[in-house]
Formats: C-alpha cells, sequence, structure tokens
C-alpha cells in the first residue's frame, strides 16, 4: 500500500519543465531504462525508480514510440508516459509557397533542419514515377500549403504527401469547371494556373487575369506572358529581360509561340487553380502592371489602351527612379 502511495504520488507531481518548455527526443530502439535515464539527465526527474515499476507494472514500458516530444509546464510523469505511448511527437511546419519552381522547393526543403534531405535535382523523374504521375517534370505538381509533420521525415514522404493533395484539389477543381474555361485537361490547367500565379499576388486579379488568358487562347492570339519566356531561359536568368529574350524562341516563349507551354512554370496554389477554371467574363485582352506599388495591374480591351496604360506605367516608373 506504502508503495502504490509513494508510486502514484510520484506520478502525479509536475516535473521540473522550464517556463518556456523542453524539447526531449527518444531514439528509435531506445530501451525504456534508457529513456527514463535519459529523463533523470535532463534533469526532469530526480529519480527514475518509481516511474520504472509503474511502467513495469502497467505495461507501458513496452509502448513507447521513438520521436521528438515537447514537455510543457505543468507536466507530470503519469502525462508525459502517455505522451511516449500514444506517440504524441512534436509536429513542426513547412511551407511550400505559391509560385515557388521545383528548384525553389527542394532548396527548401534541404534548408529545412527537421526535415531530411534524401534526393537531389537528379532523382525527381525516380520520385514521380513511384508516385504513378503521368508527367516527369515536377514543375506544378506540388500544392502550395503548410505541411505538418514530425522530426526526421524525408523530403520525399512530404512530397509524397504535397502530390497527393495536389491530385486531391486539382480533381475537386476540374470537377467543379466552368464551361467558359479554356484548358481541355487538368494538366493545362495546371499549366495556366501556373502563369497566373506569376502574373499576380492578388486576390482580387487572379480571375481576371485568367480571363484575358481565356479570351487571347480563344481568339487564337498569343499569350505574351513574360514568366514563361524566364522560365525558359532557367538558372541563368539574371533579372533583366531583354527584347532578346522575348524574340529568343523557346518551347516556354509565348511571345513566339501560340497555346501553352509545356509545363506549368511555378507551383500554382488553389485559388490561381480555381481562378483558371472559373476565369471572368469580359473584353479585356490586354494587361500591365500599375507601377502604384501594390501590385495592381491596369487592364485593356484595346491595343490603343494599353500602349496608353504602358505609357502610364513607364512615366511611374521613371519619376520613381528620379525620386
Amino acid at each position: 500500500a506504502l508503495a502504490a502511495w509513494q508510486i502514484q504520488r510520484f506520478m502525479t507531481t509536475p516535473v521540473q519543465v522550464p517556463a518556456a518548455g523542453t524539447d526531449f527526443t527518444i531514439a528509435p530502439g531506445s530501451p525504456f531504462a534508457s529513456v527514463t535515464g535519459d529523463l533523470v539527465d535532463a534533469g526532469l526527474i530526480d529519480d527514475d525508480t518509481w516511474l520504472r515499476l509503474y511502467a513495469r507494472w502497467t505495461g507501458a514500458e513496452s509502448r513507447i514510440h521513438a520521436g521528438e516530444y515537447r514537455i510543457v509546464p505543468g507536466a507530470t510523469p503519469r502525462t508525459i508516459l502517455e505522451q511516449f505511448t500514444s506517440g504524441a511527437v512534436r509536429l513542426h511546419s513547412f511551407t511550400i509557397v505559391e509560385g515557388w519552381n521545383h528548384r525553389d522547393l527542394l532548396a527548401a526543403l534541404h534548408a529545412h533542419d527537421k526535415i531530411d534531405a534524401s534526393m537531389t535535382s537528379e532523382d525527381w523523374p525516380g520520385l514521380l514515377a513511384s508516385l504513378g504521375a503521368t508527367h516527369s517534370h515536377p514543375e506544378g505538381l506540388f500544392l502550395p500549403e503548410t505541411y505538418r509533420f514530425p522530426r526526421g521525415t524525408t523530403d520525399r514522404e512530404l512530397l509524397t504527401q504535397a502530390y497527393g493533395l495536389m491530385q486531391s484539389v486539382l480533381a475537386a477543381e476540374w470537377e467543379g469547371r466552368g464551361n467558359e474555361t479554356p484548358v481541355t485537361t487538368p494538366y493545362e490547367a495546371l499549366i495556366l494556373a501556373s502563369i497566373v500565379e506569376k502574373e499576380t499576388a492578388r486576390a482580387d486579379e487572379r480571375a481576371r487575369i485568367a480571363g484575358v488568358f481565356a479570351r487571347r487562347i480563344d481568339k487564337r492570339m498569343r499569350l505574351q506572358t513574360d514568366p514563361t519566356v524566364i522560365y525558359g531561359i532557367g538558372a541563368d536568368f539574371d533579372g533583366n529581360l531583354t527584347r532578346q529574350h522575348l524574340r529568343t524562341d523557346t518551347p516556354y516563349n509565348t511571345y513566339t509561340r501560340h497555346g501553352v507551354p509545356p509545363t506549368p512554370i511555378a507551383m500554382p496554389g488553389r485559388d490561381a487553380i480555381h481562378a483558371v477554371l472559373h476565369p471572368a467574363a469580359g473584353d479585356e485582352l490586354f494587361f500591365v502592371a500599375t507601377g502604384l506599388g501594390d501590385g495592381s495591374h491596369k487592364f485593356s480591351a484595346t491595343k490603343a489602351e494599353h500602349d496608353a496604360a504602358v505609357a502610364e506605367y513607364l512615366r511611374r516608373l521613371r519619376q520613381r527612379r528620379h525620386n
């Protein structure tokens, strides 16, 4: 009875945790005695005798999960043991940003200190094949979103999750598409959505820009969008888009070729995909940045209106440089 009272008292007394909490890691294959010894070494408990007895009597010592745990103020040996046996490991976050390309994505994954790097740029085709993808180029296939994961998750595991979510979102959006969309396949929707994503970060402009592209495609006009040209230049692009770039033909140059490029040029988000499948109605065929500093664009129905808008943009640009 005395031993039972001692164990109960020990198991329900809060441990010594810093005000900000502390992290505790159980390595794979660790015996329970090693885990309780680490709790002592970390200063969380003074002695592990009662904890080891309690875990042996309840069978908990054989049910602990490896991983990284967050111990918070107010925790007791009992609640800590419940964390260990339930596998309630600490979760970290990683965000795929709208408009990233596949090089940006892989670099960000490898820069995250809680993600295990297991692949290089040469491994994209193999990863996509393992996922059953029908396209071997990774661009646009991973949904921009914030993902939660335990420490030690690999880049491949996160990419698998992001690929699956993109497939789910794309299928749902395609099912509810409007009749006015110019694209004929879900993959074409990804391609055009990636261009919309690169053209604007403003939620109020996505459907409008998609509408411009829809009408240009319908009229057999070239899209003439700079982000596709830049993508075609690749990693060598130095930030200065020249007239020579616009004249140099590549599969991604929408100034020299009709239709959409062969692949997406970035990772499009949900809103960009929705915009392409529900483009805004109207008669505008052109748009250009306003130069107001808010990311907005001026939309025009005629070439003359567009030329005037371009002139106004250049005037604002020169004024800003002088100031």
